[in-house]
């Protein structure tokens, strides 16, 4: 380790962060605003089922694949080049999307701002990495970033809500112009620009095996959600899983790979992805069924859902924020098993939920539960950050960012599976002999499906239907807190190699500032 002392941020550094939070509230903020705006889009473009289903999965799918591309890309033409064109990109298609007069263009409109989306994630995380050489400025600077998708889509519904009551549905995309407006404007002024050296070609070949390694798997995830194990499930699993070997092999073989192998090989980085991975599998799970249970079992509206959200955001934002300064004085390992086992204790809490009077108690647990989201999101992100050397932060930026994507999607499917196939098995033996084939079909399907037939419904079997989500919730959720607590446990071993944050001082960055931006204090 090099003896000389990192250099401290100063105030242009922090503005620099504010400008970079910007584009992290606006992806959060997307994820919800979407949900609220369904609804009247459907009425409008009149999707069909697959449609509809494209039009919100399009984003989500071409973010996923293009994460491990763009974040390399980063690395070679400028962090702050690519996080200004996607910006641009993003801004200009989100009016496309809003003004959007087909579903076919709307979907189209969704894949590109997904391709746009890749790039921001990666080149805010990398830019802070470099802007922030001091370990506990780095450390509580990436506390401030984590926050920010989580503030995005605490506000969505309250900010969606808003507009949506005063405009059309496309208004909700419009939401990201002036946010790429400021950041356009912001970002020479008050970010520097940093690409690795000597980072030889872009190869093409790498990032087609990429996306046919991520794509199917992503896919194959998404429809277990829906339709459990099949042909097609299993088929996209096996393709996306042998071009993943395929891609591995690959970047063996480059000296100027699109994903370098290597990192894995340090036990902090492998570790730190691994409880990432783990981790968002619960949360992605059980955010999707309080989600449902605040909207569909306590009947709130999206915009009183999302003010009840808004605790459980807040305990966010103080474990991002806190963790990291808890860790100044105590192993990041021990700050982690003690948040996680924390979030067990919220897991439990939901456990305990009922169909009747339930939100306070969704909300507790919902809360203990983000207060884990929040510690692993800024610990674990700024140790696979910091465990890259400096040339390769975007691209293990982009590592850190492909994993949570996979485990809210694991999460989803795991958990959301479990919890269909409780609410099923409990729903099947309540309707009565008689109750029309449409109806007994959407009811037995699920709780969304009951509701969109209450009128027609038997009596009492919408309030039984409401139980059974409620079951589904519970189970899944003792399940998911079974896992966090293993997981409490592993996090304290498998980190326990590592010092308090700022112990030691970094080496020197080999990145080339193109620009330097910030003066010491």
């Amino acid at each position: 380790m090099s003896t000389t002392t990192a250099r401290r941020a100063g105030p242009r550094e922090w503005g620099g962060l504010a400008v970079l939070s910007l584009p992290t509230v606006l992806l959060g903020l997307d994820v919800t605003v979407l949900y609220l705006a369904l609804p009247s889009l459907a009425e409008d473009l009149r999707p069909t089922g697959t449609e509809a289903l494209w039009i919100m999965d399009a984003y989500g799918f071409l973010i996923a694949g293009f994460l491990i591309t763009m974040g390399t890309l980063g690395d070679r033409i400028g962090r702050r080049k690519l996080l200004m064109i996607g910006a641009a990109a993003f801004g200009a298609v989100s009016v496309v999307a809003a003004y959007s007069t087909s579903a076919e263009l709307l979907i189209g409109a969704r894949a590109a701002l997904g391709i746009a989306g890749a790039t921001l994630m990666p080149s805010t995380l990398a830019l802070i990495s470099n802007m922030f050489a001091d370990a506990r400025q780095r450390s509580l600077a990436i506390g401030v970033w984590a926050t920010s998708f989580a503030l995005g889509m605490a506000i969505g519904p309250l900010v969606g809500g808003a507009m949506l009551a005063e405009f059309w549905w496309g208004s909700a995309f419009l939401l990201a112009v002036p946010v790429a407006i400021v950041l356009l404007v912001a970002a020479p002024v008050l970010i520097p620009e940093y690409r690795a050296p000597q980072s030889g070609r872009f190869d093409f070949l790498s990032v087609a095996l990429s996306l046919i390694a991520i794509l199917p798997v992503i896919y194959a995830v998404k429809r277990f959600a829906k339709d459990g194990i099949d042909g097609p499930t299993i088929l996209a699993t096996v393709v996306g899983l042998a071009f993943a070997v395929l891609f591995v092999r690959r970047q063996g073989n480059l000296t100027s790979p699109l994903l370098d192998v290597r990192l894995f090989a340090d036990r902090t980085f492998s570790a730190a992805l691994s409880i990432l991975l783990v981790g968002l599998v619960g949360v992605g799970g059980v955010m999707l069924l309080v989600t449902q249970q605040l909207q569909l079992v306590e009947e709130l509206s999206p915009v009183e859902a999302g003010v009840w959200m808004g605790p459980p955001a807040l305990m966010m934002f103080v474990a991002a924020i806190g963790s990291p300064l808890v860790a100044r004085r105590v192993r990041p390992g021990i700050v982690v098993g003690v948040t996680l086992a924390l979030s067990t204790v919220g897991y439990v809490l939901l456990t305990l939920v009922n169909a009747t009077g339930g939100i306070v108690l969704v909300v507790i647990g919902f809360g203990l539960v983000y207060l884990g989201l929040g510690a692993i999101a800024a610990l674990g992100t700024d140790l696979v950050v910091g465990a890259a050397p400096p040339e390769k932060a975007g691209s293990a930026a982009a590592m850190s960012e492909t994993v949570q994507e996979l485990g809210l999607a694991l999460g989803v499917a795991i958990l959301g599976s479990l919890a269909t196939a409780v609410y099923r098995g409990d729903i099947d033996d309540e309707i009565p002999a008689g109750t029309p084939d449409g109806v007994a079909e959407a009811a037995g399907d699920s709780l969304a499906g009951a509701s969109s037939v209450a009128n027609r419904l038997p009596p009492g079997l919408l309030d039984q239907a409401k139980e059974a989500a409620t079951s589904g919730l519970n189970v899944a959720t003792l399940v998911a807190a079974i896992g966090i607590l293993t997981l409490s446990f592993l996090s304290v071993v498998a980190l326990r190699h590592i010092g308090t944050i700022g112990d030691d001082e970094p080496e020197d960055s080999e990145a080339v500032p193109v620009q330097h931006a910030g003066s010491e204090i």
